[in-house]
């Protein structure tokens, strides 16, 4: 089965003088995906974006954690492994060239994963590892996805 994807991509940086010089534009666009919020996206300060708007590169490892994470919740539904928090704080390092391009080296995933009983905790484990084989983004990219998941077990209330 195959799916499509779809978004407009609209640049917002025109100062006046269009892309005369370097200088003379700044880096905003609107991202619009229909039905959805626009974001507001520029490129990364160093490469003198606007800070206070999402990068792509930030986007890049934002869905790499987002794919994994919607893959393992399902992977532990479907195995009985009851899921109360999720939480990831995932990182990328991107190596710029010397011609100003640039690749990712790697992106690092630290989910935080909470489940109801003590028995759970090994699948709850053993399941990253299934979710990454599954997850459609990470399968798309070329540098490695890792893993450094925690499980813990909830309190008692």
């Amino acid at each position: 089965m195959e799916h499509t994807y779809t978004a407009t991509i609209q640049w917002t940086g025109n100062l006046g003088q269009g892309t005369q010089h370097y200088k003379a534009y700044n880096r905003n666009h609107t991202i619009h995906i229909e039905n959805k919020a626009d974001i507001l996206g520029s490129s990364d300060p160093a490469f003198r974006g606007d800070a206070g708007r999402h990068n792509p590169e930030q986007l890049f490892i934002s869905s790499l954690a987002t794919c994994h994470m919607l893959w393992y919740l399902h992977l532990c539904a479907v195995n009985g492994v009851v899921v109360v928090e999720y939480t990831d704080h995932v990182s990328g390092t991107m190596q710029e060239s010397p011609d100003g391009s640039g690749f990712f080296t790697g992106v690092t995933l630290y989910p935080v994963v909470t489940v109801t009983e003590q028995a759970m905790l090994e699948k709850a484990m053993s399941l990253h590892q299934q979710a990454n084989k599954m997850c459609f983004i990470a399968n798309s990219v070329k540098c490695p996805v890792n893993h450094r998941p925690e499980v813990k077990l909830a309190s008692s209330v």
